[in-house]
């Protein structure tokens, strides 16, 4: 078995939970940290006579462990997945946590497959922090799409991207789904694929942040939840009265307000 496959099994191995003893430093809980990528590749996309503010989004695994989410569902009369989050303990067992997301098959010019919902928000907010748009993401597929530590590996160090799948890519007919992202990798979306804008058709010229959260709701379990937003402070024009424009102010890491 290759290095690559036995790390895919380490971590498929995980979706039979274990029992253990709690307490216990072997049995302690190897989390996931995902952090928040600001916002990039921001730019004003012209489409059926509206106007989107369409951006690149990512996020990164800067935890100790993988974040591993199980789907399932009973028949395929019911539409869409219940899911799991499983966390890898220290001594090589793992624990499986109920949560609130669901997955479903999502079909669009961009995608067809199974999705995590509610995984990523994105927002534009005025100077006083009033919402003035959202998105109309409708959810993500995980997995290790980029070396998040490229630059910064010993020389010679294994790089093993684990969850490499499309997450049953043209599959409606599925009963069971996994996904995950692993320690240091990252996931992005590139701007025009779907949902990735907010409609800024009519909004008045002036300084706005756009800002890009993971796990909104806190569903999944991470060691730490202090870089799970980031944003960027922009200026919307209209030099010419008509088309709107857009220009970069600041960017502000961890940190969903930006001034």
């Amino acid at each position: 078995m290759t290095s690559q496959k036995a790390a895919l099994a380490a971590s498929l191995a995980l979706l039979m939970p274990t029992a253990c003893a709690g307490g216990s430093p072997a049995s302690r809980e190897l989390l996931p940290d995902l952090d928040q990528v600001a916002p990039g590749a921001i730019s004003i996309e012209r489409k059926g006579g509206r106007e989107r503010l369409v951006f690149l989004s990512a996020v990164e695994n800067v935890g100790s462990g993988p974040l591993l989410v199980a789907g399932r569902r009973p028949t395929r009369a019911q539409a869409g997945m219940s899911a799991s989050q499983l966390v890898r303990r220290a001594d090589g067992s793992a624990v499986t946590y109920p949560i609130r997301s669901r997955l479903r098959f999502v079909v669009s010019e961009t995608h067809r497959h199974w999705h995590l919902l509610g995984f990523e928000s994105y927002e534009l907010r005025a100077p006083d922090g009033r919402t003035v748009g959202r998105d109309h993401k409708t959810g993500f597929c995980l997995g290790d799409r980029y070396d998040a530590e490229a630059d910064t590996r010993v020389p010679g160090e294994p790089i093993e991207a684990v969850w490499t799948q499309e997450c049953g890519r043209g599959q409606p007919e599925r009963l069971r789904i996994r996904e995950g992202l692993s320690p240091g990798y990252g996931d992005d979306y590139v701007p025009l694929l779907e949902g990735q804008y907010v409609d800024v058709t009519r909004l008045p010229p002036g300084r706005y942040v756009l800002v890009h959260r993971v796990n909104p709701g806190r569903d999944l379990r991470e060691s730490s939840y202090a870089n799970n937003a980031a944003s960027v402070l922009l200026q919307l024009s209209r030099p010419d009265g008509n088309r709107t424009t857009v220009r970069i102010l600041a960017t502000c890491p961890d940190r969903a307000r930006c001034s």
